[in-house]
């Protein structure tokens, strides 16, 4: 196997609180997507994306509200 092809296929893990992971469950039935973890590296590859355009993936509006809403389910003090 070349190196190219070991590369896309290494993977790790990355943990998400349970009620999270439910939740997106939710959101896909019904989609393309196969699993919460290709949900979730789809939205993270757009994020990235627009980072990378120069484009700032949150306004300060919504990253106030993620943060809000993060206080509000106990993350955040």
């Amino acid at each position: 196997m070349s190196e190219k092809q070991e590369n896309k296929r290494r993977y790790t893990t990355v943990s998400i609180p349970t009620t999270l992971f439910k939740k997106i469950e939710r959101r896909i039935e019904g989609t393309g997507f196969t699993s919460v973890s290709s949900y979730v590296t789809y939205v993270l590859r757009e994020i990235l994306a627009e980072d990378e355009n120069g484009k700032e993936p949150f306004s300060k509006e919504d990253e106030e509200r993620v943060k809000e809403r993060l206080r509000a389910l106990g993350y955040l003090e």
